[in-house]
């Protein structure tokens, strides 16, 4: 199975998307905001929905970054390198401003389940900083000259799925409890954006280094 990481890259990746899976966002805040609404069950296919859009943005990034290997490992190499200062930049943004999570119950009909899957998918396909972060996020854990590069971005994507599916699904099975304790408590949400910054600033000075030889 040669579109299998290397066991070290996928440690260091399932490490780095559980960080990212705990880290507020928009989905997030709209997982738990549709549970407090309408229930767990609206919830779990907001959750299928922003999966379906990680799908999406995954096979772009594959398709293209193989492309662009081809046509050119050294503009490869610089992607690489430009996705390494943004993950510094993301470090740097998470310790200045912090995450944010404001939900509440909107009052409403109850959505059904294909209206709940597009609201999660057009949150994640549509937000400009999933795309930005899944162009430079996957393709630092391949290398340039890797024959097997789209094999192996499409499984890194969709094992991101994998790995967040169960942080998503214990978020919102304890939502209303979740938003009132983090809320309650924003230590707890400094201490996610400093883990979040330090483990970005290590791995992007590693690929930048690396990069330099």
């Amino acid at each position: 199975m040669d579109f299998l990481p290397t066991l070290p890259t996928l440690l260091a990746f399932t490490a780095a998307s559980l960080l990212l899976a705990m880290t507020p966002g928009p989905d997030m805040t709209l997982s738990i905001s549709r549970a407090l609404s309408q229930g767990r069950g609206p919830a779990l296919f907001v959750v299928v929905g922003t999966s379906l859009g990680i799908v999406v943005h995954t096979l772009l990034v594959a398709f293209g970054v193989s492309a662009l290997i081809t046509a050119s490992p050294t503009a490869f190499l610089m992607l690489k390198t430009g996705g390494a200062a943004y993950l510094l930049w993301l470090a740097i943004q998470a310790i200045r401003y912090g995450s944010n999570l404001t939900v509440k119950a909107a009052a409403g009909p109850r959505g059904t389940a294909l209206t709940n899957i597009s609201s999660g998918f057009w949150v994640n396909l549509l937000n400009p900083k999933v795309i930005i972060f899944f162009m430079t996020f996957l393709p630092q854990f391949i290398t340039a000259g890797d024959p097997d590069v789209t094999g192996k971005l499409v499984f890194l994507g969709l094992f991101f799925i994998v790995v967040g599916m169960p942080v998503n699904v214990l978020v919102i099975l304890a939502a209303d409890r979740l938003a009132a304790w983090l809320q309650q408590n924003p230590k707890v949400l400094r201490g996610i954006d400093y883990t979040f910054a330090g483990v970005f600033s290590v791995f992007a000075t590693k690929i930048l280094f690396t990069q330099a030889r």
